[in-house]
Parts: C-alpha cells; sequence; structure tokens
C-alpha cells in the first residue's frame, strides 16, 4: 500500500475500505462455493445441510447487541480490523473441522465476525461518501461482488486442481490477513456518530421497518442464492462444475453494481425497486421452468442483475434515518436481513427435502415480487415525511 502515501486524503480511505469490501466478499464465496463439499464430505441431506446453515444467521444475530455496542463507542475502523481478523480465523476453522462440532464452531466464528465487519464497513462507507459529490456506494458493493466473482473463479480452479478444502481456506485467510494489515492505516479515522446511537425499544419506526422488510426480503434472494446455487447446478441441471451457477450469478451482480450508482440517478430508487423486482421473479421463473443447462445460466444472470443495488440502495436510504446514527441504523436493518438469512437457507432446504429443490426455489419468486409493494409504502412515507 506504499502507492497510497502520495495520495489526496479521501482517495486513500476510499482504496483502503474497497481492499476490505473486496476481501470480506473473496473469503464470503470462498466458503459458499465449497458448500456443495462439505455436503458431501458429512455426508448430509438437503435437510441436513439447512440445519448447518442455521449456525450462520443464528451467530449473526447473537452478534446484534455487540455489534450496536462496537458502532456507538469506537470509530468504524477499530471493530472493522478486529472483525476482519476473527473472520479469517473462522474460515480457517471451517476448512480445517474433522467433525460436525468443530464445523459448527468454526461457521459460528465465521458469521459472528462477518456481521461487525459488515456494519463497521458500511458505516464507514456512509461516512466516506459524504466526501465525494457523485455516489459511490454501489462501487463498493460492487467491489464485494467483484471479490466474490474472484472467489469463485478461484475456487473452481483450485476444485479442478484437487486442492484440500483446509488448504484452499488457508491461502485465502493468510492472504486477506496481510492485505488488511497493509490497508489498515489509511481507513477513515474520526466517524463515531455523536448522537442516535441508542436503540430505542416501543413502538417500531415505520421508517427503519419498510427497509428492515426490504433487506429480509433481499436476504432471502441474494443469501439463499449464495447457499444452493452450487447445489442446484450439481442436482437439478446435472452440471459437474457446480461453481458455474454461483459464478454467472456473482458475474452479474458485480457488472451491474459498478453501473447501479448511475442507473439510480437517472430512474430513481422507487422505480429502481420495481426493475429489481422484475429481473429476479423473471430469473428464478427462468430456471425453475426450463432447469437445463443455458436457460439456467440465463435466470442466474437475471437475479444476479435484479439483486445488484438493492442492498446499496437500503443501506443509503438508512444513512438518512432522523432517529438514528447511520451505524446504528444500519445495525437494527442489518437484523432483519439476518432474520431472512436465518429462515432462508434452512427453508429452502426443508422444501427440497419435502417436494424437490426445483420447488423450493420459487422462494425467491415470492421474496423478490415483495420488494414492489413494500417499497411503494417506504417511498409514500418519505413523502409524508417531506410534507
Amino acid at each position: 500500500m506504499t502507492f497510497l502515501r502520495g495520495m489526496e486524503s479521501r482517495k486513500k480511505q476510499r482504496i483502503a475500505l474497497s481492499t476490505f469490501f473486496f476481501m470480506s466478499g473473496f473469503a464470503f464465496s470462498t466458503w459458499a462455493s465449497r458448500i456443495p463439499t462439505i455436503k458431501t464430505h458429512f455426508d448430509l441431506n438437503e435437510a441436513q445441510l439447512g440445519n448447518l446453515l442455521l449456525a450462520m444467521p443464528v451467530s449473526s444475530l447473537i452478534g446484534l447487541p455487540i455489534s450496536g455496542w462496537l458502532v456507538s463507542k469506537f470509530d468504524s475502523r477499530n471493530p472493522l480490523i478486529a472483525a476482519y481478523f476473527f473472520f479469517a480465523v473462522g474460515l480457517v476453522l471451517i476448512g480445517s473441522a474433522s467433525n460436525m462440532v468443530f464445523l459448527v464452531a468454526g461457521i459460528s466464528v465465521f458469521a459472528f465476525s462477518m456481521r461487525i465487519l459488515n456494519i463497521s464497513m458500511n458505516t464507514q462507507s456512509l461516512t466516506l461518501q459524504k466526501l465525494f459529490p457523485r455516489k459511490i456506494l454501489g462501487s463498493f458493493h460492487g467491489l464485494w461482488s467483484t471479490g466474490g466473482l474472484v472467489g469463485v473463479l478461484f475456487s473452481t480452479l483450485l476444485i479442478k486442481l484437487n486442492v484440500s478444502m483446509q488448504i484452499h481456506f488457508w491461502m485465502v485467510a493468510s492472504l486477506g490477513i496481510l492485505l488488511g494489515l497493509c490497508s489498515y492505516s489509511f481507513l477513515l479515522r474520526k466517524d463515531r456518530a455523536t448522537g442516535g446511537n441508542k436503540l430505542r425499544l416501543g413502538k417500531p419506526d415505520k421508517f427503519i421497518l419498510y427497509l428492515g422488510l426490504l433487506i429480509f426480503f433481499a436476504s432471502l434472494c441474494e443469501g439463499g442464492m449464495f447457499d444452493w446455487s452450487g447445489v442446484y447446478f450439481r442436482e437439478v441441471v446435472k452440471e459437474e462444475v457446480f461453481t458455474l451457477g454461483y459464478l454467472i450469478f456473482m458475474t452479474f451482480m458485480a457488472l451491474s453494481r459498478f453501473f447501479s450508482d448511475r442507473l439510480i440517478e437517472k430512474l430513481g430508487m422507487a422505480r429502481m425497486f420495481v426493475v429489481s423486482s422484475s429481473l429476479i421473479s423473471s430469473g428464478v421463473l427462468l430456471m425453475v421452468l426450463w432447469p437445463s443447462f443455458w436457460p439456467a445460466l440465463a435466470g442466474f444472470s437475471l437475479v444476479g442483475i435484479g439483486v445488484a443495488a438493492i442492498i446499496p440502495m437500503i443501506f443509503s436510504l438508512a444513512g438518512t434515518s432522523k432517529k438514528y446514527s447511520a451505524g446504528m441504523a444500519i445495525s437494527i436493518i442489518t437484523t432483519y436481513g439476518i432474520v431472512g438469512m436465518l429462515l432462508g437457507p434452512p427453508l429452502v432446504g426443508y422444501i427440497a427435502h419435502l417436494f424437490n429443490l426445483k420447488i423450493s426455489f420459487l422462494l425467491f419468486l415470492f421474496a423478490g415480487l415483495l420488494f414492489i409493494p413494500v417499497s411503494q409504502l417506504f417511498f409514500r412515507l418519505k413523502q409524508e415525511e417531506q410534507v
């Protein structure tokens, strides 16, 4: 990172934060692309795999009070680097697990740390956005998706070379820690909010509730695709290179996120939610009705384009809350997302066990359609607040 030293301060901060977004996406896709390997290695059926995947959202949910406390007490860079380190440790534990107890422990550490890491990164990105005249939030999420895309490509290569999951995960964790240590000193400092840091119990705030529901449905779609795309491609599409579905999904999501800021400025967020919903629904229908190679690839690509702008838009809107600071608002709405992750992937497993995996993917169609009415309720509320 020595090339950063002569740059303008805000550009250094953007590149450093981008490194964390990229590597967190790389590490997450490393785990997600190996789920079929874990399923085979531990001889799990769909319902058992669904139970195992519960460890991630449950561990993330446990981190709610801790993440809220951290963003209110410290600059975001401090919990960010600490969570990033344990995120890498969790990946190593997953790759080294020889039984279910150690596997669940590794997944729990990985998920718990990922929650704090995501909140810290997104809190810092909202503060950094204020230093730039044009929108940059989509580019951060684009880099997360690009990291995920590179991670899938790397996973595909190592699977082809028969490299063990343990060595694979050690390589990714080591690279992540090295880049994280190099980038940490350039992160934005002194961004702790002075107000809006207390969680207020009582009647739910409609502003937060609607955003929470939107991220809940986004997590059902995005999280489900992360966890089940490889299994779908191997068991429904009957493709030996099972990472292809995940790869095409991540490719189109990553590319779309780099253009999402411009599209949002042109169409407006309200219309963008409708467009995203239509793309997700069309993609799911395509892959379910015609579960062969090319239609499935086209379906996965449409879903990737559809989900691309949703979470960046939600986080951007969370930063406009009048009741909470950006960090606290993100922490609260992320909890809705974790509940989506809690219910989504296991529910897919249970439906697949009762019927089949193809039918279970209709859950994503249902979630995608609900973006339209909930987003309309949110923007109607925004208009009322401005009157």
